[in-house]
């Protein structure tokens, strides 16, 4: 979700631009101009670093002036799940929604409330959930990724899948695991940081954070490069070629698949950084996604979504959004890992309910 200043900024910006053809449209909302918001307050809120739990749901644009000028039209049908070929099918489904709602708006009841009201520990539905005794991480990679060998250069078997766990730190891991299992040859490409005023230079982290990848390995794009042909932040890509100073990838899912792309390295620069200077990496905007967080998953729709948590969740929506990535109720495999390191079915959902209070709910409607 973005913050709120991202939107009020835009409303001043036409304000200003539409003033020009009709004065009083400086006292419009957008300038006059009638503007289509998306989204859902149940998934992840922006994300402020260090920010306390009031700043966050401030930000939300719910808590903007432009709040006043809106109205909310609600969604009642769930579009990422597939319907039903019969009414007992239909019926699990309802109920697959209807849970998933309510892990969204906080109702899930609970074994106990956690130290923070927002965090209760909750039980899981035993058809969700994974046990394993001595390898989780492998067991789960089997679930998600049945007979690998076979299908690790199908399209559609790559692009229908994937393990979701809260750090990058774990996904990190879990994409290497499944990356050795890849045949051929692995391919290092290095990034190199550098102060942007003083260039690049020797130092310490020059050739930094290696991006390990084979050819048929599935990887996801950071940056928008050209969305007019599909190169969006989150698109999901197969790499194809690997190059000296590019690398080549096929588009496997959306309007745009099966068109090839050279990706390139480019410049990335934090756009909020704690120190006095501005801090630049130089290195390819991909990321290889057997494994993701769940705030990068947002937007995907997948068949099959193995939810791997060594540490519970930790901010509003996050489960949420980790469980409502499933096309069917029969896809979603939830492996929960708890402090003595032992699998189990009880876990965390964090939901700030402070955000819903000027929301009308589906219920209500």
């Amino acid at each position: 979700m973005q913050h709120r200043y991202a939107f009020e900024c835009v409303d001043r910006t036409l304000r200003d631009i539409m003033s020009a053809v009709d004065p009083e449209r400086a006292k419009k909302p957008f300038g006059g101009i009638t503007v289509v918001f998306g989204g859902d307050f149940r998934q992840i809120l922006p994300v402020i670093p260090k920010a306390s739990r009031a700043e966050i749901i401030a930000a939300a644009l719910n808590k903007s002036k432009l709040w006043d000028h809106c109205q909310v039209f609600l969604l009642f049908q769930n579009m990422r799940l597939h319907a039903g070929n019969s009414p007992e099918h239909n019926q699990m489904i309802k109920e697959f929604s209807e849970w998933q709602l309510q892990i969204g708006d906080g109702k899930v009841d609970p074994i106990r409330i956690k130290e923070h009201i927002s965090e209760v520990l909750f039980k899981l539905p035993e058809q969700h959930v994974v046990h394993s005794h001595d390898t989780p991480v492998q067991d789960l990679i089997e679930i998600i990724y049945p007979s690998f060998s076979e299908n690790m250069f199908s399209r559609h078997y790559l692009s229908s899948r994937a393990i979701l766990t809260p750090t990058n730190a774990v996904v990190d891991d879990i994409n290497s695991a499944i990356l050795d299992k890849l045949p051929g040859d692995v391919h290092t490409y290095f990034s190199q940081d550098s102060l942007e005023d003083k260039g690049p230079e020797e130092n310490e982290f020059d050739e930094s954070f290696p991006l390990k990848i084979k050819i048929g390995t599935p990887v996801m794009l950071m940056r928008n490069l050209n969305q007019i042909n599909g190169l969006c932040n989150g698109t999901r890509m197969i790499v194809t070629g690997c190059k000296k100073n590019s690398i080549e990838c096929e588009i496997m899912c959306g309007s745009h698949i099966g068109t090839k792309h050279l990706i390139p390295r480019i410049e990335m620069i934090p756009t909020e950084t704690p120190w006095p200077f501005d801090f630049k990496r130089t290195q390819f905007p991909l990321q290889i996604c057997f494994a993701m967080t769940i705030n990068k998953s947002q937007g995907q729709s997948l068949d099959k979504v193995g939810i791997f948590l060594p540490r519970p969740v930790f901010c509003h929506g996050q489960l949420y959004v980790a469980v409502s990535r499933v096309t069917s109720a029969s896809g979603l495999h939830i492996l929960v890992v708890n402090d003595e390191g032992k699998t189990t079915d009880i876990t965390s959902n964090v939901v700030f309910q402070e955000v819903f209070y000027n929301i009308p709910s589906v219920d209500a409607g």
